[in-house]
C-alpha cells in the first residue's frame, strides 16, 4: 500500500527495533464505577425525560439483566477482563478479551443478552393476565420492548451483530454496506420516534465505520507483508508493534500530528497509540458452523422475536 511505503523503507534502513511499551492494565474498582454510571444514568433519565422512579428502576433492571446475559456467556467461554460499561442515556455494553473464539460461542454470547429478557418479559406478561398489576405490566413491557428493539437487524444492536457473525464477519465490503444501511435505518427510526438525542448513536456508528475502513486497509497491508494481526498485544513482536504504529501515523496524521513516523521512541501519545493498535489487532474467529447450522441459529433468532407476538395473540 502506497500510504505505508515510508514505513517499509525505514525498516530496511534501520537494523533493529526497540522494545514495545509494556501494557499495564490498571485495576480499577469496576463495581463502584458501574454503580456511579447507573446513578448518572438514572439522574439524567429523571431530569431529561421527567419519568417516575419506578419506570427508571425498571429500565435499569432490564439493562443490567441483559448485560449480565452477555457477561455470563463470556465467563463460560473463558474471556478475560470481562466488564460491563453503563453509558448514560445510550444503554450499556459488555466487553472482554479472548484471542480465539468460535462462531458458535460468539452467537451464544450475542443471544445471551436479549433472549433471557424476552423470556422474562413474556413470563411477567402471563403472570399479570390475572393480576392486572400496573407495575408488573410496566416491567413486562420494559423487558419486551428493550430486548425486542435490541434484536433489530441493525449494527451495533445484538440482532445486527448476530447477522454479521453468521454471514459476513470476514467480508469487509458487505459489512460496510450493512453498516451504512444500519445507520440510515437507525436515523429513520429515531426521527420517526422523535428521539433526537438518540441520533448520537448512528453518528458514533458512522465514525466507527470510517475508522474501521482505515483499519481494514492497514490489515490488508499487514497481510501483504505477512504480519500476523490476529494476536493479542502481549504476543505482538516488537517489530510489528512499531510497524503498525507507523501505519496508524500515516493513516491518521491529524490525530497524531506531533508524532513522526519512523522515529521509534515512546511519545506522550503512546497510551492512545497502544489503544489504537489494539483496535487494529483482531481475535481469531473459527467458523465452526456450516450453512445448515447457521440457518438454524437464524431461525431461533427469528422465533425469539416472533414468539412474544404469537403468545400475546393467543392469550387475548
Amino acid at each position: 500500500m502506497d500510504d505505508y511505503n515510508g514505513a517499509h523503507r525505514f525498516e530496511h534502513t534501520v537494523g533493529g527495533y526497540p522494545p514495545k511499551p509494556i501494557l499495564i492494565e490498571q485495576k480499577k474498582n469496576t463495581i463502584m464505577r458501574s454503580m456511579v454510571s447507573l446513578l448518572i444514568y438514572a439522574l439524567l433519565f429523571y431530569f431529561l425525560f421527567d419519568e417516575n422512579i419506578a419506570y427508571i428502576a425498571a429500565i435499569l433492571v432490564v439493562i443490567i439483566i441483559h448485560e449480565m446475559g452477555h457477561f455470563a456467556f463470556m465467563k463460560i467461554f473463558k474471556y478475560s477482563n470481562v466488564k460491563i460499561f453503563i453509558v448514560p442515556l445510550l444503554g450499556a455494553f459488555t466487553s472482554g478479551k479472548k484471542q480465539e473464539v468460535s462462531q458458535w460461542q460468539l452467537c451464544l454470547i450475542i443471544l445471551g443478552g436479549p433472549v433471557p429478557g424476552i423470556i422474562i418479559g413474556s413470563i411477567l406478561y402471563y403472570i399479570n393476565l390475572d393480576l392486572h398489576n400496573e407495575t408488573i405490566k410496566m416491567l413486562a413491557n420494559s423487558f419486551l420492548i428493550i430486548n425486542l428493539l435490541n434484536c433489530l437487524p441493525f449494527y451495533p444492536l445484538d440482532g445486527g451483530r448476530l447477522i454479521e457473525t453468521l454471514f459476513f464477519k470476514q467480508n469487509h465490503i458487505i459489512r460496510l454496506v450493512f453498516g451504512i444501511i444500519s445507520i440510515l435505518a437507525l436515523v429513520g427510526l429515531f426521527l420517526f420516534a422523535k428521539s433526537f438525542i438518540m441520533l448520537v448513536v448512528p453518528i458514533l456508528i458512522a465514525m466507527e465505520l470510517y475508522n474501521e475502513t482505515k483499519h481494514h486497509k492497514i490489515r490488508d497491508y499487514l497481510k501483504h507483508e505477512h504480519i500476523n494481526y490476529q494476536v493479542d498485544y502481549k504476543s505482538l513482536p516488537d517489530k510489528d508493534y512499531w510497524l503498525i504504529r507507523d501505519c496508524l501515523l500515516f493513516s491518521f496524521p491529524k490525530k497524531y500530528g506531533g508524532v513522526q513516523p519512523g522515529v521509534y521512541e515512546i511519545s506522550v501519545a503512546e497510551p492512545l497509540l497502544i489503544q489504537h493498535i489494539n483496535a487494529v489487532l483482531q481475535m481469531k474467529l473459527n467458523f465452526d458452523l456450516n450453512l445448515f447450522q447457521r440457518i438454524l441459529v437464524l431461525l431461533f433468532y427469528i422465533a425469539a422475536i416472533v414468539s412474544p407476538f404469537i403468545f400475546f395473540t393467543l392469550s387475548l
